[in-house]
């Protein structure tokens, strides 16, 4: 299986408008992904940034690229992209067992933006924990799990959390959590409000603007 990411900056004061194209073009959109061969396609989008999501099996690669070109006259009208897939960096996966049945899923879809430099011990933190689960396959929480990075600044990450884990995280998961957390403030600042608990700041959710038919959980 393929996973592309690709991120847009949406123009100004056209934010309303394009999630009502995306909502009134759906169908479109799912026709176009079938016959694509694209699964699992999305849209989403936190402050003025769009991000897309998209899967295909490998003898249909550049699944998402060739939707994108399908629509780009249309995008091309609300939003300017910051990376087009395969620009994006893999800077974290974790695929472990995938559940094709979306109703077992819940979706974390997030965003963050680096600090100067701070690229590569990002991506040196994560490949610690890759390193750290070797080739043990999770069967959850977290699955089909990608964190990508546009331009060595933005991070937008991709997650399913596999609803039969769901508990309340125990002391020693939220000390974790919290101390976790705190250490990548120090690298990066977040768009979406995953860590306000922590933080106690405030921020956007992240927000569906389309998902592909069949695929909605």
């Amino acid at each position: 299986m393929t996973r592309e990411s690709a991120m847009y900056i949406i123009k100004p004061g056209q934010k309303g408008t394009l999630e009502n194209v995306l909502w009134s073009g759906s169908r479109f959109i799912d026709e176009a992904c079938e016959r694509l061969g694209v699964t699992n396609a999305q849209a989403w989008s936190v402050e003025n940034y769009l991000y897309l999501y998209a899967e295909s099996e490998d003898g249909a690669p550049c699944g998402l690229m060739r939707l994108i070109q399908e629509f780009q006259t249309q995008l091309s009208l609300y939003a300017e992209p910051v990376a087009l897939p395969g620009e994006m960096r893999l800077m974290y996966h974790d695929i472990g067992i995938v559940r094709s049945d979306k109703s077992l899923i819940r979706r974390r879809v997030f965003a963050t933006v680096l600090k100067d430099g701070c690229a590569e011990e990002y991506f040196a933190r994560h490949k610690k924990l890759i390193d750290a689960r070797g080739d043990r396959l999770s069967d959850g929480p977290e699955t089909n799990f990608t964190i990508r990075c546009a331009r060595d600044k933005y991070i937008f990450g991709y997650c399913e959390l596999v609803k039969s884990y769901d508990h309340e995280m125990t002391d020693e998961e939220k000390q974790s959590t919290i101390a976790w957390e705190t250490r990548q403030l120090e690298i990066m600042d977040w768009l979406t409000d995953d860590v306000d608990w922590i933080t106690h700041e405030t921020h956007e959710k992240m927000k569906n603007l389309y998902m592909q038919k069949g695929f909605e959980g």
